[in-house]
């Protein structure tokens, strides 16, 4: 909700609601991300991971499981990611409105178009669907806490997650020649992840790193180990 602090006193009150109603905060990935490429050793899988306002604690997550993690700036051209052979690729969570980064989606489509296995989260989730046609919107009140059902599409498994974003990708709008859905949210039915047809991508919009909060869906990361390693 926007508010704003005034000394002027307002006969007509539109004018400063309707400046409340306008204001958005924008720019804020490329605020967020770090500046410079920073590398955790391992002597596992090389992993590249975009951070859009990355959690720390999905680079430990993955350098823990033994795997190199590169990470690099929001907007690192998809060239130079891919230059460096990574075995795969994660995209991080982050801040603000998905549909602002009209750059970073660019680049996002050329990593799609690589074989390169792709493993998304939250903001990753919501650009990835974006850069494939589809579509995003505000939710009314977002969903915040760490105590979510989500539900496996392809198990039927209900998971409680750690969830943080005001936006979700409209169900409404994946192309099911593109993506399926994998996983929903079992309070409103919204898109909580896409399973990719004919490529090595998954995406999920909660937090499987979350630390503290359930580590129901830790499994996710091995999954995208998995695609690694299939992928060779």
């Amino acid at each position: 909700m926007n508010g704003m602090i005034t000394t002027r006193e307002y006969t007509d009150l539109s004018e400063p609601v309707n400046r409340m109603k306008s204001y958005t905060v924008a720019g804020v990935v490329l605020r967020t991300t770090t500046k410079e490429k920073y590398t955790l050793p391992g002597t596992g899988k090389k992993v590249a991971l975009m951070d859009y306002g990355a959690k720390m604690n999905i680079a430990r997550s993955l350098n823990a499981k033994g795997c190199q993690v590169t990470v690099y700036p929001a907007d690192t051209p998809a060239e130079e990611v891919l230059a460096e052979a990574p075995d795969g690729i994660m995209l991080s969570n982050g801040p603000g409105d998905p549909k602002e980064n009209t750059a970073i989606i660019e680049e996002i489509k050329k990593l799609y178009a690589s074989d390169v296995p792709i493993f998304a989260i939250c903001l990753g989730h919501q650009l990835m669907a974006l850069a494939n046609g589809m579509d995003t919107y505000k939710l009314k009140y977002g969903h915040r806490g760490g105590n979510h059902p989500v539900k496996d599409l392809e198990t039927g498994r209900v998971y409680i997650s750690s969830q943080n974003h005001g936006y979700v990708v409209d169900m409404d709008r994946v192309n099911p020649q593109v993506a399926e859905p994998a996983f929903i949210n079992v309070n409103d039915g919204t898109n909580e992840g896409l399973k990719y047809i004919g490529k090595n991508i998954f995406t999920v919009q909660y937090h499987p790193e979350a630390c503290p909060g359930p580590l129901d869906s830790g499994y996710l990361f091995d999954r995208f180990l998995k695609m690694m390693e299939v992928n060779d």
